[in-house]
């Protein structure tokens, strides 16, 4: 089981990486909140593999809260986008 738990945990790094990359790189405003978006995923997941490392099933909340806010955090950026807010087109 422990070695599931640090292969998760590599694999959610790596990709924690990659996401970050197109964070920096993105072309556009809204591939950025996209990758934001997919950031505070990542970090859910990160989380969630924690509370199973640890059997404390209060990193569940704690998951579900940052889940929860990161899509309102989406919905305030797409309505933003949707009343001509900022564009780097």
């Amino acid at each position: 089981m422990q070695i599931l738990i640090h292969l998760s945990f590599a694999i959610l790094a790596i990709s924690l990486v990659l996401c970050f990359v197109r964070l920096v790189i993105g072309p556009s405003l809204p591939d950025r909140v996209v990758a934001l978006e997919l950031l505070s995923m990542i970090i859910v997941g990160i989380i969630g593999v924690h509370a199973l490392q640890s059997d404390e099933t209060s990193f569940l909340d704690v998951a579900i809260v940052v889940a929860l806010m990161s899509f309102l955090a989406t919905v305030g950026f797409a309505r933003f986008l949707e009343r001509g807010g900022r564009r780097d087109d």
